[in-house]
């Protein structure tokens, strides 16, 4: 079994990233996949959350339900909320709506969100004024929700056949299914 390994992976080491490209499609770079339902699960580790607006209100986020952007290659997050308190009277419930990118973190190995983007922030029953001194907030809230929150983290047996061969992970593709995270050849 270990001489099989070495006999594929020598070869593979003298491959450059061009040398990868030119191979056929069933012979493509090495990749990791993550499935959509592993950064359901990961994401909502981190849920729920409180916020509290300067002794006005808090908002409770619960945890987001995930929608994979492949043509845009980002990801959707939907959250329900509730917001109650002082400036509101009563206890109203919501969505919060934001999209973000993904990059791989080498220190830790992880995927985290990055560039994020506040779509909106919809509060049931809320006056027009109310509405928008929270959806002037949104950014801040999806800054503070999202920003950097780690939707994956690789494991070293995961990333151990590309190590030898001496790769990384590269980009990261959203897809119907999930993300694939291309390997390339490490800087020397």
């Amino acid at each position: 079994m270990q001489r099989r390994f070495f006999l594929t992976a020598v070869p593979c080491l003298a491959l450059s990233d061009a040398a990868w490209a030119a191979l056929p499609d069933d012979q493509a770079p090495p990749h990791y996949t993550v499935s959509a339902a592993q950064l359901q699960q990961a994401v909502a580790l981190r849920f729920p959350l409180r916020y509290p607006v300067a002794g006005l209100l808090n908002l409770d986020l619960q945890a987001p339900r995930l929608r994979l952007l492949p043509e845009q290659n980002r990801v959707n997050a939907e959250m329900a909320l509730e917001a109650a308190g002082p400036a509101l009277g009563r206890r109203h419930t919501g969505t919060f709506d934001v999209d973000f990118a993904l990059r791989y973190e080498a220190s830790d190995r992880t995927l985290r969100a990055c560039q994020l983007r506040f779509k909106h922030l919809h509060v049931v029953g809320l006056q027009p004024a109310a509405s928008e001194l929270l959806n002037s907030y949104g950014s801040t809230l999806a800054a503070q929700s999202l920003r950097e929150v780690v939707l994956h983290r690789l494991r070293p047996q995961d990333l151990a056949l590309a190590d030898v061969m001496g790769m990384q992970p590269g980009s990261i593709t959203v897809t119907d299914k999930g993300l694939v995270i291309d390997f390339v050849t490490k800087p020397l």
